[in-house]
């Protein structure tokens, strides 16, 4: 317990989520990686945008930025690109991901940037009174849809994949030891990561959706998902109404900033090349 009190700044605690709320199982399992992969705290820098996920981390005792809506992948970018040797990590919500913020994860995604990418994903906004999210199922409730959501939700991990991530995986709360794997896989990879951590809302979407204590709400993420690996031998039906969970995509591609510092290393050497011709040249007219 020790090893991991030293990533948490102690003096924040306790943390002001919810009962029930997942978001401090899914930090957990976050943290727990990092312990187990003995990253440098130094060397780590932990980015947030706005909303319940974005509490994080204030209660993480790492280099920290909490930014504006929607735009914590835009400054995770500039932390990246100015200093490649960080580890860069972002955790952020469904709808600060993939509402206001879906277009700068989309071209993440598309430069392979390294970073990792924390998706909390309760399916709905929460700390803003429980509107409804783009991953909030058909049908369901939320403040902004009393008699129901009519838009569909996106498959978060398909469109990472389909945007150029490398390395994608999807786990819930209730699977919390394989929710610190896939982290702990995703930090690894050199390139654009994404885990969606799936987590309960009890506040909102559990209390509009009459789904319960937040004990009812993980037994229905766990009712719903299906490992990839057991779904690769199952029927279609059987798949239906159900989500997978586990390593859902792991294609190493170039890397975003070791190609922009090889570009910019090569453009140095022309210019350093082109500027010993230029004095050569005033040396022989003289």
């Amino acid at each position: 317990m020790s090893d991991i009190l030293k990533y948490f700044r102690q003096n924040r605690l306790p943390h002001i989520w919810c009962p029930g709320c997942g978001h401090g199982t899914a930090t957990g399992a976050l943290v727990r990686a990092i312990a187990k992969l003995k990253l440098d705290k130094n060397k780590v820098v932990v980015v947030s945008g706005i909303g319940c996920s974005s509490r994080a981390p204030g209660y993480l005792d790492f280099d920290t930025l909490h930014t504006t809506h929607g735009r914590a992948l835009a400054f995770a970018t500039g932390i990246k690109l100015s200093r490649p040797d960080l580890k860069v990590i972002v955790l952020t919500g469904d709808g600060d991901c993939t509402a206001i913020g879906g277009n700068h994860f989309i071209h993440a995604a598309r430069r392979n940037i390294d970073i990792t990418t924390i998706i909390l994903n309760n399916n709905i906004y929460g700390m803003t009174s429980g509107q409804y999210s783009p991953m909030t199922p058909k049908g369901m409730l939320g403040t902004t849809a009393p008699y129901g959501n009519v838009e569909r939700c996106f498959d978060l991990a398909k469109l990472a994949i389909a945007a150029g991530a490398t390395y994608v995986g999807r786990a819930t709360t209730y699977h919390a030891t394989l929710l610190e794997d896939l982290i702990g896989k995703a930090l690894i990879n050199k390139g654009f990561s994404v885990v969606e951590a799936v987590d309960q809302c009890p506040t909102y979407m559990g209390r509009k959706n009459k789904l319960g204590t937040a004990v009812d709400m993980l037994n229905w993420l766990k009712d719903r998902a299906v490992n990839v690996k057991a779904a690769a031998v199952m029927a279609p039906e059987k798949l239906e109404g159900k989500f997978l969970v586990g390593e859902l995509y792991n294609q190493p591609e170039p890397e975003f900033t070791a190609e922009y510092m090889a570009m910019a290393e090569q453009v140095r050497r022309k210019y350093d090349n082109f500027q010993g011709g230029v004095r050569e040249c005033g040396q022989n007219s003289d």
